[in-house]
């Protein structure tokens, strides 16, 4: 005899009753993923200080109830300040206040800038952004997020490591335009970020604008004319008795050589009849005739002795 349907469904049939749970199950867990997935506000995912990336591990601090999210404004900063292309830069504070009964760990502290002409963005590369630390001026990134804005990523100079309930934080931003920005940017609007990890970043309710100027080019220097050049006027020419004295003051004085001296002549003895030197000198031509001479007179005188001799 066959067993009926609704029989069968009425005896509770346990394999079918597993499968019925199995299935509920399913659907249970499906439901509660897509209202958690509605219900989560994905504006922020794209446009704060910390990247969009999936944790990893769960967080190893036990896990606190927040009443509320964080509050940031701008702390000590004047609106309407001029940016200037390729000029000073100027300083921005963020102030980040805890007010949810529970303390935050790791909060960063952001500055977002946007351009107010519509369809006209930013370039990060035409911006230099610092955050004041330690006494010095560490450099921030920029990056783009969902909108044509740019915000600073989070750093360890711009990050609060503890922020207390009831405590407010403070940092302090400068900015700096490259002097290669389009001229077509006239002004920039500021605002203000907080985020703690996996939550969502909060925002200023108000932004600041700031006109930016772009310095005119220096005009090229003129250049000077060169004068006539005025010949210099000739000197009258001092008298030859008057240049000889400065003559001799400025021309060094010639050492003379050395010339070797005539060996002195030696006085032959009496009788001796003295050779004549050869050369051309007066003194030696006198000396060769002077012994001439005398040579002469010694032969007459004793060809005369020998005469008077002969006649004795």
């Amino acid at each position: 005899m066959r067993t009926s349907v609704i029989t069968r469904f009425a005896k509770n049939d346990r394999p079918l009753s597993g499968r019925r749970r199995l299935a509920a199950l399913a659907a249970t867990t499906l439901l509660v993923g897509g209202v958690q997935f509605l219900a989560t506000d994905t504006a922020w995912a794209c446009a704060g200080p910390y990247p969009v990336t999936a944790p990893t591990s769960a967080p190893t601090a036990p896990a606190v109830t927040h009443d509320g999210e964080l509050q940031a404004g701008f702390h000590q900063t004047r609106d309407g300040q001029t940016l200037t292309a390729g000029g000073p830069k100027v300083e921005v504070g963020v102030g980040i206040a805890n007010f949810t009964g529970a303390p935050y760990e790791n909060v960063a502290a952001a500055i977002s800038l946007f351009n107010p002409v519509p369809g006209a963005g930013l370039r990060p590369q035409d911006f230099t952004v610092e955050v004041a630390s330690g006494g010095t001026w560490k450099p921030v990134s920029l990056e783009h997020g969902c909108d044509p804005s740019l915000h600073t990523t989070a750093t360890p100079a711009t990050v609060i490591k503890h922020l207390e309930n009831g405590r407010a934080e403070h940092r302090l931003f400068r900015i700096g335009l490259s002097s290669k920005a389009p001229k077509e940017l006239k002004s920039i609007t500021v605002s203000v970020l907080g985020q703690a990890p996996h939550s969502k970043a909060v925002g200023s309710d108000s932004y600041l604008t700031f006109p930016v100027a772009h310095p005119a080019a220096p005009a090229p220097k003129p250049t000077a004319t060169a004068k006539p050049t005025t010949p210099a006027k000739a000197k009258p020419a001092a008298p030859a008795a008057d240049q000889a004295p400065a003559q001799a003051d400025t021309t060094p004085t010639a050492v003379p050589s050395a010339t070797p001296s005539a060996a002195p002549a030696t006085t032959a003895p009496a009788g001796t009849p003295e050779l004549a030197h050869t050369g051309a000198s007066t003194t030696n031509t006198f000396l060769a005739l002077t012994s001439a001479v005398l040579l002469a007179l010694g032969a007459g005188v004793l060809t005369a002795v020998r005469r008077l001799r002969t006649r004795r």
